[in-house]
């Protein structure tokens, strides 16, 4: 077929790496989909703008089912907490983690407790014994910051399981519900996600106002953005490169917050090398 000349140049102007296939990715529910959804649509047009290939947003209803969606194929990358990051990657063998936030290798999760239930100040070190017999509640069951974390710190300082130490132990499902239910008194106490906490402290919502910190971990590696191992068969040569330097270039302001992140910077899969042991020790992973 001949091709006229301004269809000509149209073409010639496509840059090598076009492709017809669309980018799929998704992120753990850590806090409300409708949130996820503003945050991450944004995100989408910021990579499509870069990769110059179509990219969607797919949001998922747990932990798990972000992890059998990249192992599906159903999603090419996501945003992974550290386990779920972990958990992916061995299986779907290839894959790897290419970006994570400039805070993420010194992740931590807060302790809270409800005002009017617990009145305890900040501690340095796990306050046991003002926390024995009470309420508590994780994030979801495959959360680094929410779960896995908060529940190796428990056992390592008190030498037991946390149903064993506290009253009562369930899990809320994400961050945010944890700090609605802490707030509200229906648990006496929980952890999560430490950017979570500080961000709704910073707009002041009135959860944070009936919550207060009672401990933090130490630091951890915990989020990444991992992406799967055979991309660029389907992108061109270089594509998983491609949006690591696109993660890794994210400079916006506005998009950085919505993580919140200060920037991203490159990550490797040897990087979590330290919560696959931790998950293994306490019998998460498969």
């Amino acid at each position: 077929m001949k091709l006229t000349p301004l269809f000509a140049a149209m073409m010639a102007a496509l840059p090598a790496f076009a492709s017809a296939e669309t980018l799929y990715f998704s992120a753990i529910p850590d806090e409300d989909e409708t949130a996820l959804v503003a945050r991450f649509t944004k995100v989408a047009e910021y990579l499509e703008a870069e990769l110059g290939v179509d990219v969607e947003f797919i949001p998922v209803k747990s932990y798990a089912a972000s992890v059998t969606a990249f192992r599906n194929d159903q999603i090419q990358l996501a945003w992974f907490g550290g386990l779920t990051g972990v958990q992916a990657r061995l299986l779907t063998p290839g894959s790897r983690a290419i970006a994570q936030g400039k805070e993420d290798p010194v992740f931590v999760s807060y302790f809270i407790a409800n005002n009017d239930k617990v009145a305890l100040s900040e501690s340095d070190s796990f306050p046991a014994g003002a926390l024995a017999g009470l309420t508590f509640t994780f994030g979801a069951q495959t959360s680094t910051s929410g779960r896995l974390m908060p529940e190796y710190w428990i056992r390592d300082s008190v030498g037991a399981a946390p149903e064993e130490f506290f009253g009562k132990v369930g899990f809320s499902g994400d961050h945010s519900q944890t700090l609605r239910l802490v707030s509200s008194g229906a648990w006496d106490v929980g952890a999560l996600n430490y950017s979570v906490y500080d961000k709704a402290v910073a707009e002041g919502a009135p959860e944070a106002q009936n919550t207060h910190i009672v401990w933090r971990t130490p630091p951890y590696p915990d989020y990444n953005w991992t992406i799967r191992g055979d991309v660029d068969a389907r992108f061109g040569e270089g594509f998983a490169d491609r949006v690591q330097a696109a993660l890794v270039g994210m400079t916006d302001p506005d998009l950085l917050a919505s993580f919140p992140r200060e920037a991203f910077i490159p990550a490797a899969n040897e990087d979590y090398a330290a919560i696959e042991k931790t998950a293994v020790e306490l019998g998460l992973m498969e």
